[in-house]
């Protein structure tokens, strides 16, 4: 499974952002993008284009949910928005090539540990918690511990400053 982080701007700077974490574990296998409104990534595009690409993002609409196992078997890469809660929504909704993107919605996803952000909505989990939700569902478990492990060794280093 690839990953390919579609980053605001203002994430790649937060201290508390945990796309890095993905970054770390994944290796090559995670690409950061950082979103613009005006100037899509032309790569991301071209991926579209060839209908390579899902993404994951919440949505009430219970028809198009799809398997992790199922969708990572049609698709080489998934898209996760990497920012605030607010910004991410934003940003969906500025860029018309996500909307027509298959969706993966996070079926019996546990509920969020992480304490380091304010305004969280509702099960809703950081990137780091994510990923690791995705790569337990496509079978990658050894890469899931390693970032689950990772995860909690940066929350307790940031929570104790």
């Amino acid at each position: 499974m690839n990953i390919i982080l579609l980053t605001h701007p203002r994430e790649m700077l937060r201290a508390n952002n945990t796309g890095k974490l993905v970054s770390q574990v994944l290796g090559e296998r995670a690409r950061v993008v950082e979103w613009h409104r005006k100037q899509p990534d032309a790569e991301l595009l071209r991926l579209i284009a060839a209908g390579k690409v899902g993404l994951v993002f919440p949505s009430d609409d219970k028809n198009i949910s799809q398997k992790v196992c199922e969708i990572s078997q049609r698709l080489l890469y998934l898209v996760l928005i990497d920012a605030t809660w607010q910004e991410a929504r934003k940003m969906f909704n500025q860029s018309s090539y996500l909307k027509a993107l298959p969706k993966v919605l996070l079926i019996n996803s546990p509920k969020s540990i992480y304490p380091l952000r304010r305004n969280q909505i509702e099960g809703g989990l950081c990137t780091a918690e994510c990923v690791i939700h995705l790569l337990t569902e496509s079978e990658n478990i050894i890469e899931a511990q390693q970032l689950s492990e990772l995860l909690m060794t940066f929350i307790d280093t940031k929570a104790g400053v």
